[in-house]
């Protein structure tokens, strides 16, 4: 039998440069560290409440403190990156979010807390655009779909990993020293990133020749980037719903508090599955087409839960989270396909903004829709929602057509 050679097996792998690697690597260590930097909150506002005596409204703003400064900032967060670079930001912003859990963990009341929040959300808001952008301007064309659904996925493993190493570690430490042990490795990441990350210069500031159907102006397409904006808003208020809904709707069905526990990392792990996954099968059968086979799957698999029984519905749970989060990485990805160069980073930076803003108003919203009609009710209004985007996504597939974004239909 011939042996295979090394060279063989290389000429099977798309050659990547050691500018290209180290981007990459970066991108998805900041979004690992960054993501788990979020969750984090998740585990200390118990730990808070009990050493402050707050009440559950102090507790929201807490939240809603980090979540809305990261949110409302990576926009500018990504106007500043195209002066200074995507190095600088990205090192700046993740040795901020490291002092806002060292401050955190140093603080001795509400105040203090809530400045260590705004300083950790204020270096969050980096993370997202810039990151994001780095990975689209290392890797071009389709390559860029699988590369940046590669840095999605390693925000879900962020979310596992950096919170359980907090759980682990207030079993021999208080969760002050705790918080600053984290937080220190944002400052050594920070250095990480400062040094390593390759610099590119900046996209030239207009084609020099327009692609079929787009104008010389190198702004998002006037129908595709919108409609494309509209499908991920629309995405992550269908996900954020459904996990609000779920602990309810099993508890209903005869779950404990463990079992609930179980529910939500089964989904998340298909989640993180799926969010890898769809990138490659994006890259086969295309962008749109994944969003109608994702969409579809989520909300049949939202409706097939209502009536099941726990068992059942606890087997199910791992494919809707495949199909609930693997839409995210397609349309992620699909955003620099549907813009010139030189205009990725804002309009990543408008993507990022858009949806995470649309994942913390919909709670609210569907829970309104709850209280009057109830929860089941409310459910199925989630599985309704996200069918919209199928329409929307056809017309995507249109408006992207003949120009930036021709690849992704």
């Amino acid at each position: 039998m011939r042996r295979i050679r090394w060279d063989e097996i290389r000429a099977l792998v798309p050659d990547v440069s050691p500018d290209q690697r180290r981007a990459a690597s970066i991108a998805a260590v900041a979004h690992a560290l960054h993501d788990g930097y979020s969750d984090l909150i998740y585990i200390m506002l118990p730990l808070w409440q009990a050493q402050f005596d707050l009440d559950y409204a102090v507790l929201a703003v807490l939240r809603g403190m980090y979540v809305g400064t990261m949110a409302s900032l990576q926009f500018p967060a990504g106007l500043v990156s195209e002066r200074l670079g995507a190095a600088v930001v990205l090192a700046l912003g993740t040795a901020l979010a490291g002092f806002g859990y060292c401050l955190a963990g140093a603080s001795t009341g509400f105040g203090m807390l809530l400045a260590a929040l705004f300083i950790g959300g204020l270096g969050a808001s980096t993370q997202h655009p810039v990151a994001s952008a780095l990975v689209a301007r290392a890797f071009a064309g389709p390559r860029s779909l699988k590369a940046l659904g590669t840095y999605n996925f390693a925000g879900d493993i962020g979310k596992m990993t950096v919170p359980a190493a907090l759980s682990l570690m207030l079993l021999t430490m208080g969760w002050r020293p705790a918080l600053a042990l984290l937080g220190s490795v944002g400052f050594v990441l920070a250095a990480v990133i400062f040094f390593v990350t390759p610099r590119y210069q900046r996209e030239a500031s207009a084609p020099t020749r327009p692609k079929p159907g787009i104008s010389a102006n190198p702004a998002p397409q006037s129908r595709a980037f919108p409609l494309l904006l509209t499908i991920g808003i629309l995405d992550s208020a269908t996900r954020m719903g459904f996990l609000l809904f779920l602990p309810f709707v099993l508890t209903q069905k005869g779950a404990s508090v463990q079992i609930v526990g179980l529910a939500l990392t089964l989904v998340f792990a298909g989640g993180a599955a799926g969010k890898l996954a769809c990138t490659f099968i994006g890259a086969r059968i295309g962008a749109m087409g994944t969003v109608w086979l994702t969409e579809s799957l989520t909300a049949a698999g939202i409706v097939a839960l209502i009536p099941l029984p726990l068992d059942a519905a606890l087997a199910l749970l791992p494919v809707i989270g495949i199909a609930l989060n693997g839409t995210s990485s397609v349309l992620y990805g699909s955003v620099p396909e549907l813009v010139a160069p030189q205009w990725r980073g804002r309009a990543l930076s408008v993507f990022y903004t858009a949806t995470i803003g649309s994942g913390a108003i919909a709670p609210t919203l569907y829970g309104l829709v709850a209280d009057a009609l109830g929860v089941w009710k409310a459910l199925a209004l989630v599985a309704a929602m996200v069918l919209l985007t199928l329409p929307l996504a056809g017309l995507l597939r249109r408006a992207a057509a003949g120009g930036y974004g021709s690849e992704m239909a």
